[in-house]
């Protein structure tokens, strides 16, 4: 009975005063080596399950970014920085590895490859939840130069586990139970025994009695082999159910699959991005001023808006660019592939805004941010194809690979319908009634032939191939974008002739007049949609705009 006491006293014990503690720390070593970054891996958010919380104290402002691992290593690139990647076996110090190279970075503050940061001054308590599916790593610095905050703990969940628990407290209660029965059945046969039973037992009666003491024998051995079974058990697992700490894994991240396919931003970073270029766009609008575009606007917007100033600050009835807005996102299509550059394209509506607008943005390398490179009106009455649901992957200008056209060859046929009224592409590139671009243009080219009877007119919508972005759709075809050069070279017919040009032309050429021949450029920006291969569809027309960018006499 009292082994069957301690051994369900140890099962107890170990629920109780010989629990583990529910969590524990460890801390990075204080003769850590310093450097400007320090990356802690994402193997560590899920290393003991649950949890896990991280303490941070470090002189003046310093700051914690969430990123992809593939992104976070990317933004580091060549800087020397720490890697903390493990907990030793202990359980009390992490493991840092220090990778060297170039002694400073940026700052790591504002970059667009975050899907969140904490900025902190002095200390920081942050708790580790991924913002999705997936891998995620963490960076903390400073600004780039000065040495990250070397003063950092992590609290993990510890292993509560105790499976000799319950299987002691049946064993012991067992063992007890035992000690009860036989302690029954030895003061019961203790009173069935006269005095001098010995010598006067009947033959019958010695067989019995040497049962009862061959039976009476086995079992109080019985009941000591296993309470000295018990007893060796509680000594055996006791130091093992205490405070154990699970060893550092180097086993495979979990959801490889998941993460190599996921789009390349959240939905939350790529909303952060179009506000803050929503905002430049707005305070570069207001004040004519191509300077507060720069730090989100480049490429062939930065370059229309920049000229479309220029012009408003002379001419005050010139229109406008049409407003970038973020208020309303319709769609967006994110590239899965995570090398760089890479190129997002997105559909938002907003105050000032007819029409749905096409947006495209590109990222050049991991420490650029996305820039605005393009805007474009979805012509009226033009449906935008479905995007892909698990990710839009992109292709390149010349490849044709599943559909109908390239882009490149598409967006040429394009060119060719718009330079030529007479062009042998008239069914293989079309538009839709209610949005009349080529028809337009072609027009308008006309119009200028007849009006200046004095000159000669050659018109030309050539493609810039460097700029055309291609995404796939889910029918199997793609959404081309792309910028065409459109031109138009005038030269007079008879020596003395002046042609003249309007306004907006004339502040970029420095007059109106000329008798040497002018040549005015605008900026197209076109979008079309290519059908899957084996289809017999044309190319369509689905979103167009032009502004000009140049003007100049001869």
């Amino acid at each position: 009975m009292l082994l069957g006491l301690l051994t369900l006293l140890a099962g107890i014990g170990q629920k109780t005063i010989w629990a583990p503690s529910e969590t524990f720390t460890a801390s990075v070593p204080s003769d850590a080596a310093t450097a400007p970054l320090t990356v802690i891996d994402q193997k560590l958010r899920t290393l003991h399950g649950g949890t896990v919380k991280i303490d941070v104290a470090g002189d003046g402002n310093f700051l914690l970014a969430v990123g992809r691992p593939g992104d976070v290593a990317a933004w580091v690139g060549q800087t020397r920085h720490n890697v903390i990647d493990g907990v030793s076996e202990d359980g009390t110090s992490l493991q840092v590895q220090t990778v060297d190279g170039e002694a400073t970075a940026p700052s790591p503050a504002g970059s667009d490859l975050w899907t969140s940061t904490e900025k902190a001054s002095g200390s920081l308590e942050y708790t580790w939840t991924p913002p999705a599916d997936g891998e995620w790593s963490l960076l903390l610095a400073s600004d780039g130069t000065q040495p990250a905050p070397g003063s950092l703990s992590m609290t993990f969940p510890n292993d509560m586990s105790t499976p000799w628990a319950v299987p002691l407290m049946i064993l012991g209660a067992v063992v007890v139970l035992i000690g009860v029965v036989l302690m029954v059945l030895g003061r019961h046969g203790a009173r069935r025994r006269p005095a001098g039973s010995d010598a006067s037992t009947a033959p019958g009666d010695a067989a019995t009695d040497a049962q009862t003491e061959t039976g009476s024998g086995t079992a109080p051995r019985l009941t000591m082999a296993v309470a000295t079974l018990a007893a060796l058990v509680v000594v055996g697992s006791g130091t093992a159910a205490y405070a154990a700490t699970p060893a550092p894994t180097d086993s495979p991240s979990a959801e490889p699959a998941a993460q190599a396919e996921a789009p390349v931003l959240l939905d939350a970073q790529f909303r952060r991005i179009l506000e803050q270029v929503a905002s430049a766009t707005e305070a570069g609008d207001a004040a004519k001023d191509a300077s507060k575009l720069t730090p989100r606007v480049a490429g062939t917007e930065l370059e229309v808006r920049t000229q479309n100033y220029k012009i408003r600050s002379q001419v005050g009835t010139y229109e406008a660019r049409v407003p970038v807005r973020a208020e309303e996102l319709l769609t967006t299509a994110v590239t899965t592939d995570p090398t760089w550059p890479r190129s997002v394209m997105a559909v938002s509506k907003g105050e000032g805004n007819v029409v749905p607008q096409l947006l495209t943005f590109v990222q050049e390398s991991p420490r650029d941010n996305y820039m605005l490179m393009a805007t474009t009106l979805l012509q009226p009455g033009s449906t935008l194809p479905t995007l892909g649901t698990d990710g839009v992957g992109t292709q390149a200008a010349d490849d044709s690979s599943g559909l109908a056209y390239s882009a490149k060859d598409a967006l040429n046929a394009l060119s060719d319908r718009l330079s030529n009224p007479d062009s042998t592409l008239k069914d293989k590139v079309v538009e839709g009634g209610s949005s009349p671009y080529i028809a337009d243009t072609l027009s308008y080219q006309a119009d200028t032939v007849t009006t200046g009877a004095q000159a000669t007119y050659v018109f030309s919508h050539a493609l810039k191939t460097e700029t055309v972005q291609v995404f796939r759709t889910a029918d199997g075809g793609a959404l081309a974008l792309g910028r065409l050069d459109f031109t138009l070279d005038g030269t007079p017919k008879e020596p003395g002739d002046k042609l003249t040009i309007g306004d907006d032309a004339a502040v970029l050429a420095g007059g109106k007049e000329t008798t040497t021949g002018m040549v005015l450029t605008s900026a197209e920006t076109v979008a079309v949609f290519i059908p899957p291969a084996g289809s017999t569809d044309p190319v369509k027309v689905v979103a167009a705009t032009r502004g000009l960018v140049g003007a100049s006499f001869k």
